[in-house]
């Protein structure tokens, strides 16, 4: 493995940040992970996989039937001295597979391939519900961050006007630097509004995915150092990644169908046996011939093997077998694409982490600079050698690299987890969900896959996630929380 066991412990710090009354990234996983509709329908259709292996095994079980029938003979045939008024049929059989052309033997084999991949395809969809909602945290801390900064803005171009306007009248300045503040303050108004609206658009994807309202939310912890470089990240995405491992368990699967189509070309051998009991009701024996005595009931058995050798089908085999055949090519063909794209994910994610990085000390060097330079741009204008538009312009590139600076720290924060899921690294059992039973599909399988009665039924199927319909939680609001500043996150090593 070329994942050293520092992995375990940097993983588990993501999710380590301590409790407070603000909610931590941990609590929004752990919530996601016991209520999102995606992870509890995963589980059951991963439950539904499992019962593909029980099924398979039913084909080399015995078969045992019983039937019976009544039947009243309303007309009988006059020269008929023994046809019964009514009888009673009943009747047992049992027959055993004993040989099925290796059909039963790769159909289990499919099965438990299939089994596999379903196990890797839940756990690609923990990755992605995570990056959903990591995704969705961040977003969130992102835009109460830029409506705090924005409503900061409206309150200092409101004041900015006001002073304006009192310069104005005593004829400091003129109409003109009253316009530009009007119109200043005006764009930041409607960028407080916009800032609000999308505020709103990510606190109800928080609720869709995390389940319940996102309120203050905690800084995130930082993530782990990643690979050192694009090469050394895809030779782990390409071991690991849950994705990938699906894919190429489904072709093992659909591998095993090839053989299973070919199975129905071969002979067939079971061993059978029947048994059978008549009764006509004391309806028979009236009628015959003076003397004889005709006995109302009868039984029989039997038992043998029963040889079926295929002939001619009507092309039926051939055409089965090629349809899986062109299945297993599709498969193949899936790997490939499957392979492709991981790869893509891979370097797109660590180039994107990378770049946000280099965004980050850019930004955190603009803010600085703006910050002196709109002191001393307003320190100039009391002197009278800056006018207002220097001002507002200063104020406003302030603002644009804080918000610039607040984006670039939440995409890091979304790239670097993206590339924890290509790595395969980005699911519950990774990131230290202390206090959470995790779900083990491992376990439904071992309950299942033995099982012989035909009524060993599951309970009635209930829903596990929660519900965010209105008469539970109510729409969102652009309720403006103020946030902690997010620490910058530690840059991976090059």
């Amino acid at each position: 493995m070329r994942v050293g066991a520092w992995w375990g412990a940097a993983l588990v710090a993501i999710c380590a940040a301590g409790a407070g009354q603000a909610e931590t990234l941990r609590e929004a996983l752990v919530s996601a992970y016991n209520t999102n509709p995606t992870l509890t329908g995963s589980r059951a259709g991963q439950r539904a996989v499992d019962e593909g292996v029980t099924i398979a095994k039913a084909a080399a079980r015995p078969d045992l039937g019983a039937n019976a029938t009544y039947t009243e003979n309303l007309k009988r045939n006059s020269n008929a001295f023994t046809a019964p008024v009514r009888t009673v049929n009943a009747g047992l059989s049992a027959s055993l597979p004993i040989y099925q052309g290796g059909a039963v033997k790769n159909s289990i084999r499919a099965a438990e391939a299939r089994v596999d991949a379903g196990r890797a395809d839940l756990r690609s969809d923990e990755s992605s519900v995570f990056t959903s909602v990591v995704s969705a945290y961040m977003d969130v801390i992102r835009d109460q961050a830029i409506v705090d900064l924005n409503a900061n803005n409206v309150k200092v171009l409101e004041t900015n006007l006001q002073a304006t306007r009192d310069r104005f009248q005593v004829g400091d300045l003129t109409r003109t630097d009253v316009a530009q503040s009007e119109a200043r303050l005006a764009i930041a108004q409607s960028q407080l509004e916009s800032s609000q609206a999308q505020l709103v658009n990510s606190r109800e994807t928080y609720l869709r995915v995390v389940g319940h309202v996102a309120t203050a939310l905690e800084p995130p912890p930082p993530l782990p150092q990643f690979p050192a470089n694009a090469e050394e990240a895809v030779d782990i995405s390409i071991e690991n990644n849950p994705s990938l491992i699906a894919a190429r368990r489904a072709s093992q699967a659909a591998g095993y169908d090839i053989r299973v189509a070919k199975a129905a070309r071969l002979p067939r051998i079971s061993a059978v046996a029947d048994g059978s009991y008549i009764n006509y009701l004391n309806s028979i024996g009236n009628g015959g011939a003076a003397g004889i005595a005709f006995a109302n009931t009868a039984t029989a058995a039997s038992a043998g093997a029963q040889l079926t050798l295929p002939l001619y089908q009507g092309g039926l085999p051939a055409a089965q077998v090629r349809r899986a055949q062109a299945v297993a090519s599709q498969s193949l063909e899936a790997v490939v694409e499957v392979e492709r794209a991981v790869i893509a994910q891979t370097r797109a994610a660590l180039s994107s982490y990378s770049a946000s990085q280099a965004v980050i000390r850019s930004s955190e060097t603009a803010v600085s600079a703006n910050e002196l330079a709109l002191e001393g741009v307003r320190a100039e204008q009391s002197v009278g050698t800056r006018d207002v538009l220097d001002v507002l312009n200063a104020e406003q590139e302030l603002l644009n690299s804080r918000v610039q600076l607040v984006s670039a720290r939440r995409d890091s924060y979304v790239a670097g987890f993206a590339l924890l899921a290509s790595l395969g690294r980005a699911e519950a059992r990774n990131l230290g969900l202390d206090g959470v039973t995790l779900y083990d599909p491992v376990l439904n399988y071992k309950r299942v896959r033995n099982k012989m009665s035909d009524f060993a039924d599951d309970d009635a199927p209930t829903t596990q996630a929660t519900r965010t319909t209105e008469d539970v939680v109510g729409p969102q609001g652009p309720v403006i929380v103020p946030q902690q500043p997010a620490p910058p996150v530690t840059p991976a090593p090059r």
